[in-house]
């Protein structure tokens, strides 16, 4: 699993399938994490045309079909797992090659499927995430930047 973060964070894209705009949500907290850590991130929330964040508001994308350039953007899921696996075939028929599925977002079934469809995969309980709950962006995204060589350059949120 630490390979496949690294794989994960060598995308020079990144978006999260689940972005809200509601702070309790953990779908705020990782699109802030992006932000904070400047890399590039779209959100994708099909009921919402932006998400405010304190510095910054991004214009969402209705879905992975939508995004600029799918092939090179690495996905991050927040939805419930009804609604992964369906964004998962979505994602696969677009040409997204890493996703990170965060704890919540996916049942044994979709994991599976995304071990088994996409060149990088994170998610589950495998060695090497530094959390209890599982692999985590929150938790693990900062390991698995320096990882994949990226610097972390932090802005205000």
């Amino acid at each position: 699993m630490e390979a496949a973060a690294k794989r994960f964070f060598s995308s020079p894209y990144f978006a999260v399938v689940g972005a809200s705009q509601d702070k309790s949500k953990f779908g705020y907290r990782i699109l802030a994490w992006y932000h904070v850590h400047s890399l590039p991130v779209i959100p994708i929330n099909p009921g919402r045309p932006s998400i405010a964040l304190p510095s910054k508001t991004y214009d969402t994308v209705p879905s992975v079909s939508s995004l600029p350039n799918p092939a090179t953007t690495a996905l991050s899921f927040l939805t419930p797992p009804a609604v992964t696996r369906k964004v998962l075939e979505e994602a696969k028929s677009a040409g997204v090659r890493a996703v990170w599925l965060q704890p919540g977002s996916f049942d044994y079934q979709d994991l599976k499927y995304a071990l088994d469809n996409f060149e990088s995969a994170v998610g589950g309980f495998e060695s090497g995430t530094a959390g209890g709950e599982g692999w985590c962006v929150l938790v693990d995204g900062e390991e698995s930047l320096r990882a994949a060589g990226k610097d972390i350059v932090r802005q205000r949120l």
